[in-house]
């Protein structure tokens, strides 16, 4: 028996489908799927490369079976889901998730990016990962396209390019060696994973492994439908311009011009500026059509169709510590996070997904006249519960406006939430100084309030409301500064929080020590990384902490992930950001807890947004247990009111 306690893993595989589009679970599963390479290592000693491809009795090390069955090793590897699902598919029933870790989980919760590339390159290791990996994978890991040359086959095995073919054993070798590098610095030097942490990590493991029933037949109606409007929109577009490829946003330029009509860009936002101030019917249906066919209304039903597994359900939706300031989770393949809302339901939401379903995209422009939006309207609706099941769907209310309101004390608003009051609606009244009642005395004011919560609660000013879409309801620059005055007049406990965090992060940055902020949260410095303990215990590390790193000014910096570029690069923050950072990982880790709450009372977890839950139940569960559980509170939030409520449903939607 092996005596050593952690076997590092790394696989290389192939597969006609693109993992990128499909999500690993599709992946594994297709038929095309092969395992090519498995290199481990125990602890620190050496790498052994097993290659299966050039192996035709995929001959296997003993040790290698007795470390993966075995509880008393821990298996590691980085992006560790990679592994686990690939290998199960293999091997079914070799796979235990509690016997394993993940190097990327550790660096994301650590503040390190995720990528095995960039945190070779950040932690400067000894033997980081080759760059030349992209190119073999294309090489062997996908298809290749059958030219004269190569005998017109569509895949390139061992044989055909042994020089590459060792490159690509050492590569796999390679990574295994950044691995254990990876691990050690991650156990020895940096901050471990809490248990807390471990566990949440688990559940989303579970709750990706259990996935969500789609119904493709509703699907399949969607891109059937959108196929045939385009089809359609297009040949009149085609007919009433003359162009060739009205679709295209130069040669639809020029048309208008050539019609009197002189636009800079054609945009979403122009083209509605455009059927406000042109009378002729015969351009404003020109426009329309455009439009329509300019919209993406299936890209999600799409990647649905690519992602479904034979099972009928997508698995692998969501990524642990997706976000790597707060420690939210991401969205993965369809992005639930960022679904289009339902803005109809009951009977008539019945009433859509009959028609996507039969495929009658005459009769949904009869009844609505927007093919394309009432599809986006519908993509929710494809994930349903399954047979004999439903779904409960519950999330917090109002949950990062009550976070920041405990935290800096801002009591009118605990009271208000501790009375069952609306938010937006008293905080309209606050800034306006008259009472505002939902859809009653002064309800217009309501939605400047909801815009101004939004906007206005981390430091936002002028230009966050404008992001929140506040021109777009008519208000102008100076109305706007109004309603920003107002707001920070109304709520000065939370903009003292603000300063609070912000000179405590600043002193701790630049002398060390611990500074406790509204006896809620510690920041503390371990080296060149800052700490903020949350109530929780958990941490959101900031690492290489500067102040002045840029000439002339003394803003405080810290070396992340850019979330745009995805670049490792040095990051402004300030007070109102590294709230908005506190407030949402405090009301994450509200989520996570009710999370493992409702998996050991038996629910199943299929999805979470932020906020919210969706839970595939039996006929006989009920909303009113599910919200209770999610409002215990925790050891750590006295005096934090939570709400939640929650509704039933035999397919997801927006309540």
């Amino acid at each position: 028996m092996i005596s050593n306690h952690v076997m590092h893993v790394d696989i290389e595989t192939y597969c006609e489908l693109d993992l990128t589009k499909c999500g690993v679970y599709a992946y594994a599963t297709h038929p095309s799927f092969e395992i090519l390479l498995i290199s481990y290592a125990f602890d620190d000693g050496p790498v052994r490369a097993i290659d299966l491809a050039s192996n035709i009795e995929n001959f296997i090390p003993v040790e290698f079976w007795q470390a993966l069955d075995s509880d008393v090793f821990v298996k590691v590897a980085h992006n560790a889901s990679f592994e686990m699902v690939c290998l199960n598919t293999k091997w079914p029933g070799k796979i235990i998730p509690s016997q394993w870790q993940c190097t990327m989980a550790m660096a994301l919760q650590n503040g390190f990016p995720g990528s095995l590339k960039q945190l070779s390159e950040v932690l400067k290791l000894e033997k980081g990962k080759l760059g030349i990996g992209g190119s073999l994978i294309n090489v062997f890991s996908k298809p290749c396209k059958p030219t004269k040359a190569n005998g017109g086959r569509t895949r390139n095995l061992p044989a055909h390019n042994p020089d590459k073919w060792e490159m690509f054993v050492k590569y796999n070798i390679r990574d295994v060696e950044a691995e254990q590098e990876i691990y050690i610095y991650l156990t020895h030097y940096g901050v471990k994973m809490p248990e807390f942490e471990r566990e949440v990590y688990l559940l989303d493991k579970k709750i990706n492994d259990r996935g969500v029933k789609v119904d493709m037949t509703l699907v399949e109606g969607a891109i059937a439908i959108d196929e045939a409007e385009g089809e359609k929109n297009t040949t009149e577009l085609q007919t009433m311009t003359g162009l060739e490829n009205p679709n295209s946003g130069v040669q639809f330029k020029s048309w208008l011009s050539e019609m009197g009509l002189e636009v800079p860009s054609f945009t979403k936002n122009t083209a509605q500026e455009l059927l406000q101030s042109v009378d002729d019917d015969f351009i404003k249906r020109a426009i329309k059509l455009k439009l329509l066919i300019s919209k993406t209304s299936t890209a999600k039903y799409e990647a649905i169709k690519r992602s479904v597994c034979k099972d009928g359900r997508i698995h692998g939706l969501f990524q642990y510590y997706g976000a790597s300031r707060s420690g939210r989770f991401a969205g993965r393949l369809v992005q639930l996070q960022n679904l289009p809302q339902n803005h109809i339901g009951g009977r008539e939401l019945d009433t859509l997904r009959n028609c996507i379903k039969e495929r009658d995209g005459d009769l949904i422009n009869l009844i609505w006249g927007n093919v394309p939006d009432m599809l986006s309207q519908a993509i929710r609706t494809a994930l349903v519960a399954k047979e004999g099941h439903k779904f409960i769907v519950a999330d917090y209310s109002a949950i990062e406006a009550r976070v920041i309101a405990w935290l800096a004390g801002e009591k009118w608003r605990t009271k208000l939430f501790e009375s069952g009051g609306d938010i937006y609606c008293e905080s309209a009244s606050q800034m306006f100084g008259v009472p505002v009642v939902k859809h009653g005395v002064n309800g217009e004011l309501r939605q400047k309030g909801k815009v101004a919560e939004l906007a206005c609660g981390y430091g936002g000013g002028v230009g966050a409301l404008k992001a929140m879409g506040a021109d777009k309801m008519g208000l102008s620059e100076q109305e706007m500064q109004d309603i920003v005055n107002k707001w920070r007049k109304s709520s000065p406990h939370i903009i003292k929080f603000w300063k609070l965090i912000d000179s405590a992060f600043r002193e701790v940055a630049e002398n060390g020590g611990i500074q406790i902020v509204a006896n809620k949260i510690s920041i503390e410095r371990i080296g060149a990384s800052v700490i903020i303990n949350l109530p929780s215990k958990r941490p959101l590390i900031y690492r290489d902490v500067k102040l002045g790193a840029v000439a002339d000014s003394n803003d405080i910096t810290y070396m992340g992930q850019n979330q745009t570029t995805k670049k490792w690069e040095r990051i402004k923050t300030y007070g109102g950001k590294l709230t908005e950072n506190v407030v949402q990982a405090i009301a994450r880790d509200i989520l996570a807890i009710a999370m493992l709450r409702l998996d050991r009372e038996g629910y199943e977890i299929v999805g979470h947004i932020h906020d919210e839950v969706i839970i595939e139940a039996p006929q006989t569960a009920k909303v009113e247990d599910v919200c209770q559980i999610m409002c215990k509170p925790m050891s750590w939030s006295k005096g934090l009111c939570l709400n939640a409520a929650g509704y039933e449903t035999p397919y997801y939607l927006k309540d």
